[in-house]
């Protein structure tokens, strides 16, 4: 199969609003906890194309033009010492083109945009314990799990 990785661009709001309800379905999220669609690309236009954006996105276009794939990453500061690191949030691929090489391109993409960037110390990013295809797909790629930190949530009571 032939794909593309590419900037999300205004255009493709809408087909990343749909491919998020597949991600939050792949994570086993219940019906009734999706969220409606209008305001699932209300808020993926507010956050990669608003005054400031909130993150960014690659895209994965598979030949007829169908987006397949995303990887969504902010860039935050401080990360070693003054600099900043690129944090990936999410990557994602649909199950029909896993095994196919497109999540390790979209990691090498996410490499190359780290280390183009001036002061960008490093990349990270997190996996479920609980998930063991990405942990043997992040290990297949030459990444070590770091088990130094730990991860706290807290609902922020907003939409």
């Amino acid at each position: 199969m032939t794909a593309t990785i590419r900037p999300a661009e205004k255009r493709d709001v809408p087909a990343v609003a749909e491919l998020i309800e597949e991600i939050e379905r792949f994570y086993g999220t219940a019906d009734t906890d999706i969220q409606p669609l209008e305001e699932r690309r209300i808020q993926v236009e507010e956050a990669l194309f608003g005054a400031p954006p909130l993150a960014s996105a690659l895209l994965v276009e598979d030949e007829t033009g169908d987006i397949v794939g995303l990887a969504a990453y902010s860039f935050l500061w401080p990360a070693a010492g003054s600099s900043h690191s690129l944090f990936l949030k999410e990557l994602y691929v649909r199950n029909t083109l896993r095994r196919q090489g497109i999540g390790a391109r979209l990691m090498d993409e996410l490499r190359a945009l780290a280390a183009a960037r001036p002061g960008c110390s490093r990349m990270e990013w997190m996996t479920d314990r609980d998930n063991p295809g990405a942990r043997t797909f992040y290990r297949s790629l030459g990444f070590a799990e770091f088990d130094g930190k730990i991860v706290y949530r807290v609902d922020s009571g907003g939409a």
